[in-house]
């Protein structure tokens, strides 16, 4: 269904057409907006990285790959890319800690195992070597693409995703003690 309805959209929206690009935004705004919510965790951020997201969408529609995903994964990834530049932005200007929820004063059972499970992770962490533990903290935390931590970090491509690796699996054995 995805190709009959989206991809015509899209090369519509490529050739510049509106009502196209109308259509394709009422079908998949849900989706986009989404991914966003689950990573701002606040509306109107979400909100903002889903505007920008279809901004570029509009832009760039020329340039999707069939071979490299459909057409809503092309989109979501967009949206995607754009919520973790948006965290990236706040973190950066510590404006606001967007990976965080805010404490509410009472914990639920949930909250509690949570924190036992947090400072599980964090003890597992600290066992790593310095490298592996930056390189993961980079990648999964900051949300940086392995390219970013290769120029954060200043070394190989290799090298990072071997760290990463190797210090996943560690933690794998580590969590599952």
């Amino acid at each position: 269904m995805e190709h009959e309805t989206l991809f015509p959209l899209l090369c519509k929206t490529a050739d510049g057409d509106k009502k196209a690009f109308a259509e394709l935004y009422k079908i998949t705004s849900p989706q986009l907006y989404a991914v966003a919510l689950r990573l701002l965790k606040r509306p109107e951020l979400a909100d903002e990285a889903t505007q920008d997201a279809y901004i570029k969408i509009w832009h760039n529609a020329g340039n999707y790959q069939r071979g490299k995903g459909t057409v809503l994964t092309w989109m979501v990834s967009i949206a995607r890319y754009r919520a973790l530049d948006l965290i990236r932005y706040h973190n950066v200007r510590n404006e606001v800690e967007l990976n965080d929820d805010a404490p509410t004063g009472e914990e639920s059972p949930q909250t509690i195992k949570l924190g036992a499970e947090q400072a599980k992770l964090a003890a597992c962490l600290d066992e790593l070597d310095g490298p592996q533990r930056q390189a993961i903290h980079l990648a999964y935390i900051n949300g940086m693409s392995h390219q970013e931590v290769v120029t954060h970090l200043a070394s190989p491509l290799g090298t990072i995703k071997s760290w990463i690796r190797r210090g996943l699996q560690s933690l794998q054995r580590c969590l599952s003690l």
